[in-house]
């Protein structure tokens, strides 16, 4: 692990995992998404899932050409129980009261990178940068258009 580069993606939520994590890994970038309560909300209620694929939807800005179904194979999108407002709001409280130590650990070894915003052509430029400032890409082409014109 400590030869490549690698990336997780919503981990560590809690003290014990990043504690764990820092004595097995030396973690030199955290990025903290400041995205507003209500966004997030919004987002996840509107989200419908592919189980077996892991593709999905949102009914606002990403839906299927279909409602209901899936692009690529036709099968139906289930819409998670965990994605209803109520249950998003509960969620979304419960993370704040983990994420905030976690937060504060990575703050305090200076290696935290906030970034607050809605809009997501937006966030992932900001991502896109932290990270390939980092990491070699794999495949540049994929850089957000806003940066393949800086690059050049």
């Amino acid at each position: 692990m400590r030869s490549q580069s690698w990336l997780l993606d919503g981990f560590p939520r809690t003290m014990a995992q990043a504690e764990a994590l820092h004595g097995i890994s030396d973690v030199d970038l955290v990025i903290a998404l400041n995205i507003p309560f209500e966004t997030l909300k919004e987002r996840l209620s509107t989200r419908w899932i592919h189980p077996p694929s892991g593709r999905v939807y949102n009914m606002e800005f990403n839906p299927p050409h279909v409602h209901g179904i899936d692009d690529i194979t036709g099968e139906p999108l289930i819409h998670q129980e965990d994605d209803e407002p109520d249950n998003v709001a509960a969620r979304l409280r419960q993370y704040k009261d983990f994420a905030k130590p976690v937060i504060e650990f990575y703050k305090d070894r200076g290696i935290l990178h906030s970034y607050s915003d809605t809009e997501t052509n937006r966030i992932w430029p900001y991502i896109y940068s932290l990270l390939s400032s980092r990491i070699t890409a794999v495949h540049p082409d994929t850089a957000p258009e806003s940066l393949q014109s800086q690059k050049q």
